[in-house]
């Protein structure tokens, strides 16, 4: 463990403070401190800056040297310091504000921070900084791009920790509150939630004595779980290896009250939080455990993308512009998501429909643009003369992923595309979509672009954008610059005027009280679709036991290698696909909800389902095993008495080794109760070949004793 900085002094009294810049190491295995004696440049001295440990290095950010704020980067190497030195980083890009009281986090080879004490700067901005090429960037948290709740508040004395893909805020002190709720965000999707811990978390508090009244060897007991605590020396240390939880019997979870200045730390795949300033100036002493959810990432958003990238499957082709420029795509996804594209698509159908029937084409009568007999429907064209074919591969590359791949920040030609997919997005209802090209233009306009944006909005009638080009013209900093530019010279006379007229008579700012309409995701209209919307675009059915269920290709395709497979080199002759999962018939409210998952990425289910779905993702080879490790870990959490054995047979069956394990487990030491359901269901003894397994098999016909000893010597 390395520490740098901070101040020394009497803290109650805020009394002979001084910051430092020595760096020390603290050694667990000998519980001893060395100072590192470090030649050349040091960093200034500090307290409240950011630290972590990346790439066998030190780095440190920001804080305080007791004058002003520092927004300043050094590192060092860690692996031998008789040869080491500091040195500074040389920061490119977005640099964060000078600030303090913050803290960093890495994940995915990035550093974060966010917020913090800066001032009247302080804001609840995000910023990424990439090792490699020693670059900041802000990261927007507008919320209203994709619907999800909105970033924390700005605060400061606040922790950051990073799990998988996740960063997880946690306190602080935001505008004289002391907030507790969890915040997550999303690295890959770039998207903040709440965290509603479930009512079955595991959450303890630890009692940590103080460390003047330690004892040597100092043991806390909570209601929920044992640590040992040990001194050493000003060190105290929770031994995380001889904790042990136990289930209480009435499970639920404890929120920690809000407070700042506490310690965070990820273990395992837990967080621990201690400690810290709660209200009154009290300190605390208390210890909480938050346990992270260890599902697979999902892959829904991706594996649509997937599919628009690779074309198959097309089964409509968009005719656009004045060029009648020609892009393919997917009529399931395209009708799920748009409702202007989706009348284009049946007007386009009824139209093939009725040049269908006079030329008599016996094949597609019944159902026009629909599969007959297996063979392929000819192809939809839909013409859009009011589209060009690059704003509208943007536009359908959103449609797939529910976001757009941002071009580079800034460059004229690049905004002037988005412009054009912000005016289809208008046009095609797209809200969602509105707000992204929107936050995108918005945060390009500088003083080089913003006369030719000013101009596209307004030949291109896009009030909004106008209004705030015009906004950013007439500012105090920006005004006497932009009318010096010989860009100025060659706008035409009505802007010209709007901009003299602004500048000298600026409108009254109009409230802004009216809700925003952000539109629906794709998991939203993919579900809406799967649950009666799309019925009429159905190209395929699946027959489970006899039962038919419509579905759609190209989403089948797109989320399993199983049926892409099938619907590119096996379709059968009929349209029709028999449902199993090896040599198992799913229930129907299982296959249900196999289809929730498959459409829009839905896990939560029943225990009964994840039964029968829990070998489905390697049997119809879904791209990632989220499902799986959903179900497995609902039916460990639900197995029973009265379910056990039926689960434990379907374990077998299924090769699912560890829930065999558990469901082994839970018979032994629920033996008597488990006898009692033998007269109903008896197990396979001859696909049970470990030992431990056959013992039980044999056992479950004998005494608790004659099982017992088997058990055991297995």
């Amino acid at each position: 463990m390395f520490v740098f900085g901070g101040y020394t002094g009497d803290i109650y009294s805020n009394s002979n403070l001084k910051n430092k810049n020595d760096l020390f190491e603290y050694k667990f295995a000998t519980g001893q401190w060395t100072e590192w004696k470090i030649e050349g440049r040091l960093p200034v001295a500090r307290s409240a800056h950011g630290a972590t440990v990346y790439s066998d290095k030190l780095w440190i950010f920001a804080g305080y040297d007791g004058n002003a704020r520092l927004n300043d980067m050094w590192t060092i190497g860690l692996q031998d310091r008789e040869l080491t030195c500091w040195e500074e980083v040389a920061q490119s890009g977005e640099i964060p504000p000078s600030c303090c009281n913050f803290p960093v986090a890495v994940c995915r080879d990035k550093m974060f921070v966010f917020s913090g004490q800066s001032g009247a700067k302080i804001t609840n901005n995000l910023f990424q900084f990439e090792f490699k090429d020693k670059t900041w960037t802000r990261i927007p948290t507008e919320h209203l791009l994709r619907g999800s709740p909105p970033p924390p508040q700005r605060r400061y004395g606040h922790t950051m920790v990073a799990f998988d893909r996740h960063l997880y805020v946690f306190g602080g002190a935001a505008d004289n509150t002391l907030p507790n709720e969890l915040h997550c965000y999303d690295v890959d999707f770039q998207t903040w939630e709440v965290v509603q811990p479930s009512s079955d978390s595991e959450v303890g508090g630890a009692e940590v004595p103080e460390r003047a009244a330690a004892s040597e060897e100092a043991t806390a007991l909570a209601s929920e779980e044992r640590g040992s605590f040990k001194k050493s020396r000003d060190v105290f240390g929770l031994d995380f290896g001889t904790t042990t939880a136990k289930q209480p019997s009435t499970p639920a979870s404890e929120l920690p009250s809000g407070r700042l200045f506490h310690a965070a730390a990820v273990i395992s795949d837990a967080m621990y939080i201690f400690g810290g300033t709660v209200d009154n100036n009290i300190r605390s002493g208390e210890m909480y455990r938050f346990q992270f959810s260890c599902y697979p990432k999902c892959t829904l958003h991706e594996d649509y993308g997937r599919l628009w990238e690779s074309r198959q499957f097309c089964d409509v082709e968009f005719v656009l512009g004045e060029k009648e420029e020609c892009v393919q795509g997917h009529v399931a996804i395209v009708t799920a998501r748009s409702r202007w594209l989706r009348r284009k698509i049946v007007q386009a159908r009824e139209r093939l429909a009725q040049k269908l029937e006079e030329e008599a084409a016996p094949a597609s009568r019944e159902a026009p643009g629909v599969a007959v007999g297996g063979a392929r429907p000819p192809m939809l064209h839909v013409a859009i003369r009011e589209a060009e074919a690059r704003p509208f591969e943007v536009l359908m590359q959103f449609l797939y992923t529910d976001k757009i791949k941002y071009p580079r920040k800034g460059h004229v030609e690049d905004v002037l595309l988005i412009m054009d997919v912000y005016k289809l997005a208008l046009s095609f209802q797209l809200c969602r979509l509105e707000q992204l090209c929107r936050q995108y233009i918005e945060a390009s306009v500088d003083l080089q672009n913003v006369l030719v944006v000013c101009e596209s909005a307004a030949r291109l009638q896009l009030s909004q954008l106008k209004e705030h080009c015009l906004n950013f013209v007439v500012k105090e900093s920006h005004f006497n610059q932009v009318i010096m530019m010989k860009e100025f010279e060659r706008l035409s006379s009505p802007l010209i005027v709007e901009i003299v007229r602004r500048k000298q008579q600026p409108p009254p700012r109009a409230p802004s009280d009216q809700p925003m309409d952000i539109g629906t995701s794709l998991i939203q209209d993919m579900k809406a679709y799967l649950e009666g919307a799309g019925a009429e675009f159905c190209d395929i059915t699946l027959l489970l036991d006899g039962h038919p269920r419509p579905a759609h290709k190209a989403i089948l395709a797109a989320r399993s290698s199983y049926f892409e497979a099938m619907f590119r080199s096996f379709m059968p002759e009929d349209g029709q696909v028999n449902i199993s999962i090896g040599e198992m018939v799913p229930s129907r409210q299982a296959f249900e909800s196999m289809l929730r998952y498959i459409y829009y990425g839905e896990v939560n289910m029943p225990p009964e389902d994840s039964l029968y779905l829990f070998a489905a993702p390697y049997y119809y080879g879904f791209y990632n095993n989220r499902l799986q490790a959903y179900c497995k870990q609902n039916l460990e959490m639900n197995v029973t008495v009265q379910n056990v054995l039926q689960i434990l047979e379907a374990a077998d069956k299924t090769q699912a080794l560890d829930m065999k394990r558990h469901c082994l487990h839970i018979i032994v030491h629920q033996f008597t109760k488990v006898r009692a359901l033998l007269a109903q269901h008896s197990l396979p003894t001859p696909h049970i070949q470990d030992p431990l397994s056959l013992g039980i098999s044999l056992g479950l016909q004998a005494t608790h004793a004659a099982i017992t000893e088997p058990a055991a010597a297995a």
